[in-house]
């Protein structure tokens, strides 16, 4: 039986459960790419609970937890804009990648990028993050262009924008 489930981030606790979540992803993820310094700033003002807060409360984008069974291992956040939605975040802990949990996951923003009347599903990948762009070119995304946005601090992404035709 399939024990996939996606739960919205909706409350005051949800917030802080994914601020933890995401700073056991990050640390590990995103470490050996761009540093201990850089991780900890992006996690501070991207994926703390009061960014997280903001995000959802004010800012429109929509934030879900990835479990499976009923375990949060993962989640999600995305942002429509202008008949495309922009796939902020898309994680999983690692013990947890490789089992298809991150195509399930796609397939849900699949369902809901038409929802909301989008053609495209657009993301920035760190050019570094190997696995991760092998995922998406599997899931059928192709590089657009590549961009190297100043985020403060002295920090820079270095990235590739994707982009998926619905």
């Amino acid at each position: 039986m399939d024990q996939f489930s996606v739960t919205p981030v909706k409350t005051e606790e949800d917030f802080q459960k994914l601020a933890i979540l995401a700073k056991e992803i990050w640390q590990e993820h995103f470490t050996p790419i761009i540093g201990e310094k850089q991780v900890a700033y992006m996690l501070e003002q991207f994926q703390s609970y009061s960014a997280i807060k903001k995000a959802i409360t004010e800012d429109g984008y929509h934030y879900w937890f990835l479990c499976d069974q009923q375990e949060a291992v993962g989640y999600t956040g995305v942002h429509p804009e202008n008949g495309a939605l922009f796939l902020s975040k898309l994680y999983l802990k690692k013990e947890c990648r490789g089992k298809g949990l991150a195509r399930k996951a796609f397939t849900f923003l699949q369902e809901f990028a038409k929802e909301q009347d989008c053609k495209t599903i657009w993301l920035t990948c760190n050019r570094d993050n190997k696995n991760s762009l092998k995922v998406y070119h599997k899931f059928g995304f192709t590089v657009v262009k590549e961009q190297d946005a100043d985020i403060g601090n002295g920090f820079y992404m270095n990235d590739y924008v994707m982009e998926y035709r619905l």
